[in-house]
């Protein structure tokens, strides 16, 4: 019997960053995972802003920008035309430190994970599996398979299911998984290739007969491919190859492949677990929710996932918080994910319906409608808000409260930079903290003083004023960058108040 603080069960990205963020927080912990080692695959590509600025906490956001791509534009093509060009330069400037688009296969991605877990002494435990998991009101017993086909008993205070849409975690707590399948067969092939859509950009063909997406990656010539398979090959998707699918959309966008690197097919699924909870037990990522690829949202919705849950369980497990703290990860993130799940559902059923009304929004108002609609200050905000996640907020859940200016507690800190600098420096240590923009209160620094928590004092500036921030207002910032309090007073018995009836010790 082995025994640990929390025990992974999964190492991709959801279990990799939940694993980085206990270690920075000095949880001990295990990450097992069943296959033989990474993957080699991209998959996943979008690293969205919200993610980067979480990352920038881990000192993982400059070398995923450093190495990934960052798209300039996205292209709306109809029979073999250009019919719409949307610029993503600088789509969320002022908004965000990562005002982009940015592509980092998940492979990559993976293997640059891995190696800065391994810089805190972890190493992921590969062919690995769970067979069955016990629990009592102490701890959860996890039965494991090894590399070498012997049998284990690992006990650990807390289980995260990071193992993905067919999660053996999910099945062995007897978990539903509610939701259904599109019929709709689509393919993904990562290819060197040449000719006018291989240039950098993003490219979307909606022509009726087929949908095919071009996704720029790092390095001359690379993309990924999503087409449709339409006509009755989609009967037999396990025995297609790239030769097989449909070439008129590539063919329209002037595409020469020159070698295919990876192919695959797959259907589009939409489901949430009924818990993300269950006694000691969690689900995150595709073990909890999977929806359409919609907008790239999936492998960052898992990493939301373990960034919420991980600094809960760190301090439930430091002696900062009850039990009760846990119950917040599915309160928030199943929300989040019930609503994820309703937003992409429609963007797939736009793309992917058939028939002459469907086929005339996508091939004719689409284009005209979403040029004038990007060419709009206020919707390109609101988008670049809803894809990029920097818009996801928890207002009205039990550990938000308050307001002060344009902000809520609940909502994500919002951006603030001036020639001096940003107040995202100071989220690098992932802790409680109370920031003010103007003067700060003696009772203030004094009550801060006494509980260790760092208060950090903004000058005001026009920056702040622009963020939606008020002037000598405090913020109480949680470890994951969230405000948790938002106060117009310096009153410290709204702080006192916060975290007595939460049961929450800041230090």
């Amino acid at each position: 019997m082995t025994d640990t603080e929390v025990l992974i069960i999964g190492a991709g990205p959801t279990g990799l960053v939940l694993a980085l963020w206990l270690s920075k927080l000095g949880v001990r912990l295990r990450i097992v995972d069943k296959a033989t080692g990474p993957g080699t695959t991209s998959r996943a590509l979008a690293v969205q802003a919200r993610t980067l600025e979480l990352y920038r906490q881990l000192e993982l956001a400059d070398a995923v920008v450093e190495r990934g791509h960052q798209v300039p534009a996205a292209n709306l093509w109809v029979r073999g035309q250009r019919a719409a060009k949307l610029s993503l330069q600088n789509i969320g400037a002022g908004l965000t430190p990562y005002p982009f688009l940015q592509i980092y296969p998940q492979d990559e991605h993976e293997k640059l994970l891995i190696e800065r877990l391994q810089g805190f002494g972890i190493a992921v435990e590969w062919q690995t599996e769970l067979l069955d998991l016990a629990q009592d009101e102490h701890q959860a017993v996890a039965h494991l398979r090894l590399a070498d086909g012997r049998e284990e008993s690992c006990s650990a205070t807390f289980v995260a299911g990071c193992d993905g849409a067919r999660s053996a975690l999910r099945k062995a707590l007897g978990i539903g998984f509610p939701g259904g399948t599109y019929q709709q067969v689509f393919y993904v092939a990562d290819v060197q290739a040449s000719g006018a859509a291989i240039d950098g950009e993003l490219h979307v063909d909606l022509d009726e007969a087929d949908f095919l997406a071009v996704f720029p990656m790092a390095g001359s010539g690379r993309a990924r491919l999503i087409g449709t398979v339409r006509d009755e090959r989609a009967e037999h998707p396990e025995s297609l190859g790239f030769a097989d699918v449909g070439q008129r959309a590539i063919e329209h966008m002037g595409i020469q492949v020159e070698q295919v690197n990876w192919f695959s097919t797959y259907r589009v699924h939409h489901r949430v677990a009924q818990q993300f909870r269950r006694h000691r037990a969690f689900l995150l990522g595709d073990a909890a929710h999977v929806h359409s690829p919609a907008g790239g949202q999936g492998m960052n919705t898992g990493i939301g996932d373990a960034i919420n849950l991980a600094w809960k369980l760190a301090s439930v497990l430091h002696g900062k918080a009850g039990d009760e703290l846990l119950d917040s990860y599915e309160i928030e993130r199943k929300a989040f994910a019930e609503r994820l799940v309703a937003t992409t559902d429609q963007v797939f059923n736009f793309v992917s319906a058939n028939g002459r009304i469907a086929n005339l929004l996508r091939t004719r108002l689409a284009p005209v409608l979403l040029s004038r609609l990007v060419a709009m200050g206020k919707v390109r905000s609101f988008m670049f808000r809803t894809v990029s996640q920097i818009g996801l907020n928890y207002r009205l859940m039990p550990l938000s409260f308050g307001s002060a200016g344009h902000v809520h507690g609940g909502d994500r800190l919002p951006w603030a930079h001036d020639e001096t600098g940003d107040n995202f420096a100071e989220l690098a240590r992932p802790c409680w903290q109370v920031h003010v923009y103007g003067l700060a209160g003696k009772d203030l620094t004094g009550w801060c003083a006494a509980r260790q928590i760092p208060l950090q004092v903004f000058a005001w500036s026009p920056a702040h004023e622009a963020a939606g921030l008020a002037r000598n207002a405090f913020y109480l910032i949680r470890p994951d960058s969230y405000v948790a309090l938002a106060e117009p007073s310096s009153s410290t018995a709204a702080l006192e108040r916060y975290f007595t009836e939460r049961s929450l010790r800041p230090c």
